[in-house]
């Protein structure tokens, strides 16, 4: 492992390879109040049940190696130490381990697909690790589909000077309960984009985090969920800014509709003292569609050096705009139409920064199937 496997300490609590430096939550801990531990199937406490099973595929392109490796590989656990008990589950129970590799100063031809799909209702727990050696560039598309009830932990270490996109897209079956922890290992002048699409299962739990090694390491973080009746879907974000002169920008935006619709969005941002230099930024914004649903949204930033280049964030979570409504109705458009327009307007500047076609249609047919729901 690349991290001592004691308690390490952290401004948001502890990081451990070890399940019994976990408790079992509650709900009343601050990192699962928003989270219905109920469903969660046991992924939480231990007693998840069955035997399931995710089926992984690899489509790499021909610069990329794939390997399957036993939990003893020294590059496993390279870019993180897990911070929950969930993810410290999975990490202590998964059997194999999917590396893809980018190697050095290499440039894919085309994007490296990994398909992930459940089969059977029992719980599996999961591990990724994607290595951009310096000076390399790759585009990576985790696709899940089908009912499983999953914990996973996914690395993406970023090498000096190297360029990582990631797509990320849940669009499990109604019944599936995903919780996952990607944690990105930025090095010196390193790129790293990711985007996230939210739209099946009915719990997903997804926690992206961010680390820098070096000077320059610049990240975008992306996500976009539509969430229907019943749903529970929750994005939790850190981006953790430990080295001078680094940059992050966060965008998520979410669309809900029907009853008990809920969606949950918390983005931590840490500037440590000795992160002189930095430029971030993180926003959420929240489409209540419909009576009944509720979006909670809480953006932190926490600064510890007055030498930023810049520090923000907003959040706002409200109904469609009368005023645009009215503005297209005015020009004869119907009121369903106007609608969908203006929801795909929200949407659109997003979606753009897919750079899969396949993936971009994909979540283009997405949201209209949603929309016409």
């Amino acid at each position: 492992m690349g991290l001592d496997s004691k308690p390490l300490s952290t401004l948001h609590g502890k990081a451990s390879y070890k399940l019994e430096d976990f408790p079992v939550p509650t709900g009343r801990e601050e990192a699962w109040r928003f989270t219905p531990l109920s469903r969660l199937r046991g992924l939480h406490d231990g007693t998840a049940a069955g035997s399931g099973t995710v089926v992984v595929n690899v489509d790499a392109a021909p610069e990329v190696s794939v390997e399957t490796v036993g939990r003893d590989d020294p590059r496993i656990g390279k870019a993180f130490a897990p911070t929950d008990r969930v993810s410290v589950q999975a990490f202590t129970s998964f059997e194999k381990a999917t590396v893809i590799t980018v190697p050095k100063e290499a440039v894919t031809s085309r994007p490296t697909v990994i398909s992930l799909r459940g089969e059977g209702g029992g719980a599996v727990y999961g591990h990724i690790v994607v290595a951009v050696e310096p000076l390399a560039e790759a585009v990576v598309v985790l696709d899940h589909q089908g009912s499983a009830v999953y914990a996973d932990n996914v690395e993406f270490v970023v090498g000096d000077g190297a360029k990582l996109k990631v797509v990320s897209l849940q669009d499990w079956a109604d019944d599936a309960v995903h919780v996952s922890q990607h944690h990105a290992h930025l090095g010196r002048d390193a790129t790293y984009r990711s985007f996230v699409v939210t739209l099946g299962g009915d719990l997903v739990r997804l926690s992206p985090s961010v680390t820098y090694t070096g000077r320059g390491g610049d990240a975008d973080l992306s996500g976009l969920y539509f969430v229907d009746a019943g749903q529970h879907i929750e994005h939790r974000l850190l981006v953790d800014h430990s080295v001078p002169d680094c940059r992050s920008n966060v965008d998520y935006r979410g669309a809900l509709q029907g009853d008990d619709a809920h969606a949950v969005w918390i983005g931590d941002v840490i500037i440590r003292v000795e992160a002189t230099g930095t430029d971030t930024y993180e926003l959420n914004r929240n489409l209540i569609l419909t009576d009944g649903a509720r979006a909670d949204s809480v953006p932190n930033l926490e600064i510890l050096t007055g030498e930023v280049a810049g520090a923000g964030h907003a959040s706002a979570s409200g109904r469609l705009d009368d005023e645009h409504l009215f503005y297209l109705q005015a020009r004869g458009i119907p009121f369903d139409e106007a609608r969908r327009l203006v929801i795909r307007g929200f949407f659109a500047q997003l979606i753009q920064k897919i750079e899969v076609e396949e993936i971009r249609e994909r979540v283009l047919a997405a949201v209209e199937a949603e929309l016409g729901s």
